[in-house]
């Protein structure tokens, strides 16, 4: 199966049926073709009542939206495995370790990771989140007993795994907290509405779209006046220490995506950007000085409109129009 193809493959089975169709370039490296992500059905989410605890085993290649036990047991050596989590927006997860057994000595490793990380790219970016990268790794073999809880900074977070010997595994049990003001947020869902707050924090915050979307801002407030700019290499927010930019690219950092537009200043009313990127990003950055907040919402291109866009060689990056 060529790369191209099985990247799309992959990232279909990531985001949920609304998803099919739609490729996102994304991968995980060295993870099989045949090892499916998996995210739990709402109807399963409904089904589940207050006093039940999820349990099952979890794949190679696993994602998960619902709390739960989850268990893996090695029937063969698996060396590059990897189990996202995500939750509600506002929603941060724990992860608990209930049973360990794994040969550290040996080459094995657990280690949870704040946030994604995909073919070499993380969210939230180093420059969003208040951790640096080294930090937010917990390996197992090096916490041992020290560390058996590890919760995310945000609405997603992973483990990494390597077992080579048969029948050797772990269990951990899934949590989610409120998160009373979320920053950094991958949306589980092609559409959706959002309101961002950042209340006097010196602190970056993304919320992160893996689909070409039509985002509508309907409410800014920075303490400014009016203000939608398309970005210009000699324009823009620069200098300004509270602002909001649309971004857009193929992989999952935002820091490494190309920037379309920035507004600068607050405003009641619409600002409305067709963006045909594979990942969307609406970041603010904020200053501290101000109770910064944007509402938004967002829905999926038509695929017709982005084939037409694509048949008329627009040179814009990712087509973004007002």
């Amino acid at each position: 199966m060529p790369s191209a193809l099985r990247a799309r493959c992959h990232l279909l089975l990531v985001f949920l049926a609304a998803l099919r169709g739609q490729g996102r370039y994304l991968e995980v490296r060295d993870a099989g073709e045949d090892e499916p992500f998996l995210l739990l059905s709402e109807d399963l989410k409904r089904e589940l009542s207050a006093g039940q605890i999820y349990r099952r085993s979890l794949r190679c290649i696993d994602m998960l939206s619902v709390e739960g036990q989850f268990s893996f047991t090695a029937e063969q050596p698996q060396l590059h495995c990897a189990a996202f989590f995500i939750g509600e927006p506002e929603e941060l997860i724990t992860i608990d370790y209930d049973f360990v057994n794994i040969d550290c000595r040996g080459g094995d490793f657990l280690k949870v990771f704040d946030g994604w990380i995909l073919k070499g790219e993380k969210f939230p970016s180093s420059l969003d989140h208040p951790l640096p990268t080294s930090q937010r790794y917990v390996d197992f073999c090096e916490s041992g007993n020290i560390q058996r809880s590890v919760r995310s900074s945000q609405n997603v977070a992973m483990i990494f795994f390597r077992i080579h010997q048969p029948g050797n595994g772990f269990t951990v049990t899934v949590k989610k907290n409120a998160n009373l003001f979320p920053c950094n947020v991958i949306s589980q869902t092609p559409s959706g509405r959002f309101t961002m707050v950042i209340p006097h924090q010196h602190r970056n915050c993304s919320f992160s779209i893996i689909y070409p979307v039509v985002i509508k801002i309907s409410d800014l407030i920075l303490g400014h006046l009016n203000g939608l700019f398309l970005k210009k290499p000699s324009a823009g927010c620069t200098g300004m220490g509270d602002f909001v930019e649309l971004l857009g690219g193929t992989g999952l950092d935002p820091s490494k995506m190309f920037p379309l537009a920035d507004l600068c200043h607050s405003f009641h009313g619409s600002a409305q950007m067709k963006i045909g990127c594979d990942n969307t990003v609406l970041r603010m950055v904020s200053s501290g000085k101000h109770v910064n907040r944007v509402t938004f919402e967002y829905y999926q291109l038509d695929l017709q409109e982005l084939e037409n866009r694509k048949e008329n060689s627009i040179e814009e990056f990712c087509f973004p129009s007002i």
